[in-house]
């Protein structure tokens, strides 16, 4: 892993593949591990250079102050479009997965020279706070569950590992897997002060974020090849969030993952990777919209 400086601040960034291949990046939600390591090798195996970051605040990536940041969402947005310059100029096949999946709507929306193509995994149209009044918020007694499950000690390791397993199997995630990857996180993370490993493990800083203007309105202006992949069994954001996304962006490709939630599960890497590479391939004229239900 290395740092790549844009706009004043350090990006944390892994790269899997040929450096001369077509660009994916991947922006996390908030740090790059929400990117599971086996699609970005499946990725990479089809031809493509694959670089997963953190978001600012997160991982190896310049931090500040997560409780108070001195950044908007679309600064998070300008970020992506300098990162995909800096790595070779060439228009980015760029995805954003949860919180991720809004500074990659932004993105394409603020810098459309930058972005040839954009997938959305398990996110929504709308900022943090409040959904619009015809989109699915929240599952309620989910979160009322994850709300009642006690914060850990943060300069705790494996108390850190354990809560994330636990509000993971509250998800309908893989506990496992969370815990796993809630570990490497921790290792990763500047520093043990509780406010910096909560907001790595937890993505709170988009709370507090200026999300403003609104963006959805705007998607019909989205003119590049869109892969929009959504677990059934989200409920934080659930699948009616990733429908409406397909709906009003043109030409939009829905994937849903009958069996996955907020994650992307191993069981799905292979769907997942084989819609973002055929993706790339598209014209940027919208195409017909197709719905795949995959089975992970």
């Amino acid at each position: 892993m290395i740092t790549v400086d844009v706009n004043e601040i350090a990006l944390g960034i892994e790269s899997f593949g040929d450096d001369d291949a077509p660009l994916v990046l991947l922006a996390g939600g908030p740090t790059m591990l929400s990117w599971p390591d086996a699609l970005c090798e499946r990725l990479a195996a089809g031809g493509r250079r694959v670089v997963r970051y953190d978001l600012r605040d997160s991982g190896e990536s310049t931090t500040a102050d997560p409780e108070a940041p001195d950044y908007t969402l679309r600064d998070l947005a300008a970020d992506a479009a300098a990162l995909a310059d800096a790595l070779g100029g060439a228009p980015a096949h760029v995805a954003g997965i949860g919180v991720g999946g809004m500074v990659a709507q932004v993105a394409a929306l603020d810098h459309p020279g930058a972005f040839s193509a954009l997938t959305l995994a398990g996110t929504r149209a709308v900022a943090p706070g409040p959904s619009d009044d015809d989109l699915p918020d929240h599952d309620q007694a989910t979160m009322s569950r994850l709300f009642a499950h006690p914060m850990p000690d943060w300069t705790d390791r494996e108390a850190v590992a354990e809560f994330a397993a636990a509000g993971a199997e509250i998800r309908g995630d893989d506990p496992a897997a969370a815990r796993t990857i809630a570990a490497r996180i921790w290792d990763r993370t500047p520093g043990t002060a509780p406010p910096i490993q909560m907001a790595n493990q937890l993505g709170m800083v988009f709370s507090r974020l200026d999300c403003t203007p609104r963006w959805r309105e705007r998607l019909p202006e989205i003119e590049i090849p869109t892969l929009v992949v959504h677990g059934r069994r989200n409920r934080f954001f659930p699948v009616g969030n990733g429908e409406a996304i397909a709906r009003e962006i043109p030409g939009a490709r829905l994937l849903v993952l009958e069996e996955a939630a907020t994650a992307i599960p191993d069981a799905a890497v292979d769907a997942v990777a084989e819609a973002m590479l055929t993706l790339g391939y598209h014209q940027k004229a919208p195409h017909p919209r197709t719905t795949r239900r995959q089975g992970a």
